[in-house]
């Protein structure tokens, strides 16, 4: 064996329990003893140096009992670790004193009602939140049960979220939308959520529950009329409960809608005429010898892209076929005039071009599904228009809802709105991970 250089034996631990200490990593806490199971994890068992000084009268309190609590903790070199915690209940000898008794608590090995040593809660946050990690894999990890670990997750990560006031900062454009949070019941009612979203930045604000007006309200009134007034710009897919929400609490906003949602009920609505044809014509859905079934991909493609994928004479021959009356021509037709909409360059020029395509589209000569759509269009005509202002639209709302969409699957789903609002909080809302080590557990 090499010997220790002299110059170096002073940087080297050699007492046996302050190598402990320095292995088990946490501040002023004595190691008792270390258990070996052959067949279980590493017992390690300390006791916290914390002064037993009373806090009521100052006096030097006694020792009345020692109960140990078993907290899960980090591997120790590749092996299951828990932390056996004796816990010190302290009598005050001043017979006076209001305090009577108390127990030593130390955050700093561990938060109240948290199973997790305060280093393995920390960590286990940071897989969840930040990875993106399934709850069961980390317990997994840490040979723990999974409400262990998901416990420990909301109480770190919600604070983590919102006690960071600069989290969510400033904007000038905002985003609603909503996606499905769960099914209930034995009807499996669903359940919704709505997304709001920094448009600008592209980042997750926060997310709530329900898609009506009442909850985006409130949350924007929660952030003040400073904060509400910085708003210019606002996005949204023709929900009227959006709708309401940002003329009640951002009127001076300019509302936008999502060009995407625009075409796409401009498709739907040409898809509802071409199934009512078929059941017309054939009394069944259509099946693939029809002449409409074959066009439905067609009928949805941009003009140009049937054009150079040739398909453009075998459309028309289809339509031919199957729509006597040209009713789903028309729809076509009317679908791809309300894509021309965005040719325009000149909002003015827009705002015309709505106002004459609806009034087209609402002749009495047009399919009830084109005459509905065309009344859409009047309807949300200044906010279809807005988008040639400055080409905001909903991509980034839809963005984290996608990411929203990954953390569901990672969790299989949830039930609790707030572990749902947390884990995807911590995944998709960019919190400041950095503030992990400071913030202090609810």
């Amino acid at each position: 064996m090499v010997p220790t250089p002299y110059r170096l034996r002073a940087l080297v631990e050699s007492e046996a329990t302050r190598m402990c200490e320095l292995l088990i990593g946490l501040p002023d806490i004595n190691v008792l003893g270390v258990v070996d199971h052959a067949d279980g994890p590493l017992e390690i068992h300390v006791e916290s140096r914390t002064e037993r000084t009373c806090r009521g009268c100052g006096e030097a309190g006694w020792v009345k009992q020692r109960s140990q609590i078993t907290l899960i903790d980090l591997p120790c070199f590749g092996r299951p670790t828990e932390l056996v915690w004796h816990k010190l209940r302290v009598v005050c000898p001043n017979s006076t004193c209001p305090m009577l008794s108390w127990t030593i608590e130390d955050r700093r090995i561990a938060a109240p009602r948290v199973a997790l040593t305060d280093r393995a809660a920390r960590w286990a946050t940071l897989q969840v939140g930040k990875y993106g990690r399934a709850v069961n894999d980390v317990a997994t990890e840490l040979d723990c049960d999974w409400h262990t670990i998901n416990d420990a997750v909301i109480a770190y990560g919600e604070a983590l979220v919102d006690d960071d006031d600069s989290r969510i900062g400033t904007t000038d454009s905002l985003g609603l939308d909503e996606t499905l949070f769960v099914k209930l019941g034995r009807f499996r009612t669903k359940q919704w959520a709505t997304s709001i979203v920094d448009v600008a930045a592209g980042r997750l604000l926060d997310i709530i529950p329900g898609r009506n007006a009442t909850e985006p309200c409130r949350w924007l009134a929660e952030r003040g009329e400073t904060w509400c007034a910085q708003i210019r710009w606002a996005t949204l897919d023709m929900s009227g409960p959006y709708k309401a929400t940002f003329d009640t609490m951002v009127p001076d906003a300019v509302q936008i809608v999502d060009p995407f949602h625009l075409i796409k009920l401009a498709n739907a609505r040409l898809d509802d005429v071409r199934r009512r044809v078929q059941q017309e014509l054939f009394g069944h859905r259509g099946r693939k010898a029809d002449a409409l079934y074959k066009a439905r991909k067609l009928l949805v493609m941009a003009e140009e892209r049937v054009i150079e994928a040739d398909g453009r004479e075998r459309l028309l021959g289809l339509l031919a076929a199957g729509d006597p009356k040209g009713e789903v021509k028309l729809a076509w037709h009317a679908k791809e005039m309300v894509r021309s909409l965005y040719d325009h360059t000149d909002p003015d020029v827009a705002l015309e071009f709505v106002n004459e395509l609806a009034r087209d589209l609402q002749h009495e000569t047009m399919p009830p599904e084109v005459r509905q759509l065309g009344r859409t269009l009047r309807r949300w005509r200044h906010q279809i228009a807005a988008w040639h202002q400055v080409h905001l639209s909903n991509a980034p709302t839809e963005a984290a809802n996608n990411l929203v969409k990954r953390v569901k699957r990672v969790g299989f789903g949830f039930t609790r709105f707030r572990n749902y609002r947390v884990r995807v909080l911590l995944y998709a809302g960019r919190p400041n991970w950095d503030l992990l080590p400071t913030v202090t557990p609810r």
